[in-house]
C-alpha cells in the first residue's frame, strides 16, 4: 500500500484539484504480442501482482479524494487496462481512439460506446491516434505527440472536435512511443498556478524541444534514467504527483518544486510499456 507524504514544506503549498479518472480493470492483462520496445511475450506477467498494483493505484486516487470510474474490460484485449489510450475527454466532448496496430483496434469501439453511455458527445476519428497516450490536455491547449502512434492529421481533427488549440510535438526515440511516456502535465493551468510540465528532452526532435522551452520555461527536466523507467508516465492533481516508484531523482525534483510525490510500484505494467498515466484516463474540464 502506498504511504502518502504529509510533511510540511517550508514554502507555499500547491493546491490540488479534485479530478475524475477512468480506469479499466486488468482482468485480461498479459503481454501476448510485441508492438513497442518494452514488450516481450517471453517475459511472463505476474497477473496476481499486476492486480494488486492496479488496485493500489485506484485506492491511491481515492485516498487523494478523486473520483474513479471503472470500465469493464473486453475479453481478448490484454492492453485495455491502459485506459488513457481509449480517447481524450474535454468537458462534455470526447475524441475517440483509432489504434495503429490491429491487436488493439477493438478497444476503440468499447471505449467510445462507454463514453457515450456517460452522456458525452464522441467524435469518431478518421485518423490514427491513441487517445491520451498522445494527447495531454491543459486548460488553454492540448499537447499532441506524433512520430510513432498518432498522425498529424489527428491533431487537426482533435482540435476541431474539442474546440481547443493543439500544439504538435514530434517524438523521435522509439522507447518513448507515446507523448505520455516522455512528458507529464504537473499543472494544467485551470487553477491558480500557471501550467507546467516535466519532460525528457531526448525523446523529442530539436524543434519540439524548442517549443517546449518556449512554452514551459519553468519545466522540470527529467533525467534519462528516470525517463527509462517511465517516470514521466505520471498523474498530477496540481499538488500530488503519482509516479512510478523507480523514478527516484524525478521524485526529488518534484519535492524541491513544492509538489508531493506519491511513488507507486507498477512494475508489472512496465513489461508492456505502461505505467501510472497509461492506466488512467482523465475527464478534463
Amino acid at each position: 500500500m502506498t504511504v502518502l507524504d504529509t510533511r510540511v514544506r517550508p514554502f507555499a503549498a500547491r493546491e490540488p484539484r479534485t479530478r475524475h479518472y477512468v480506469m479499466c480493470a486488468p482482468d485480461h492483462f498479459a503481454v501476448e504480442y510485441s508492438i513497442n520496445p518494452w514488450m516481450n511475450p517471453d517475459v511472463p506477467v505476474d497477473t496476481t501482482l499486476a492486480r494488486q498494483q492496479w488496485d493500489d493505484l485506484r485506492a491511491t486516487y481515492q485516498r487523494l479524494g478523486h473520483r474513479v470510474d471503472v470500465i469493464d474490460p473486453a475479453p481478448g484485449q490484454p492492453d485495455m487496462v491502459f485506459a488513457a489510450n481509449g480517447g481524450l475527454v474535454v468537458g462534455d466532448r470526447a475524441y475517440g481512439a483509432r489504434f495503429t496496430y490491429p491487436e488493439r483496434a477493438a478497444e476503440a469501439g468499447v471505449f467510445a460506446t462507454w463514453l457515450r453511455t456517460q452522456g458525452l458527445i464522441v467524435t469518431d476519428p478518421s485518423h490514427t491516434n491513441e487517445g491520451e497516450g498522445d494527447f495531454l490536455a491543459l486548460g488553454s491547449m492540448i499537447l499532441a505527440g506524433t512520430g510513432f502512434r498518432t498522425s498529424i492529421a489527428a491533431h487537426i481533427e482533435a482540435a476541431a472536435a474539442l474546440d481547443r488549440p493543439v500544439v504538435s510535438l514530434e517524438l523521435v526515440d522509439p522507447r518513448f512511443y507515446h507523448l505520455d511516456t516522455a512528458l507529464a502535465v504537473l499543472d494544467d493551468g485551470n487553477g491558480d498556478a500557471a501550467s507546467n510540465v516535466a519532460y525528457y528532452p531526448g525523446a523529442f526532435s530539436p524543434h519540439s524541444r524548442r517549443a517546449l522551452r518556449d512554452l514551459f520555461p519553468e519545466a522540470i527536466i527529467a533525467t534519462e534514467a528516470d525517463a527509462a523507467v517511465l517516470g514521466l508516465n505520471a498523474v498530477s492533481d496540481g499538488q500530488h504527483v503519482v509516479l512510478p516508484s523507480q523514478a527516484h531523482q524525478l521524485a526529488e525534483q518534484l519535492d524541491q518544486r513544492g509538489y508531493l510525490p506519491v511513488p507507486i510500484d507498477l512494475s508489472e505494467f512496465l513489461k508492456s510499456g505502461g505505467s501510472v498515466k497509461c492506466c488512467t484516463m482523465e475527464r478534463h474540464r
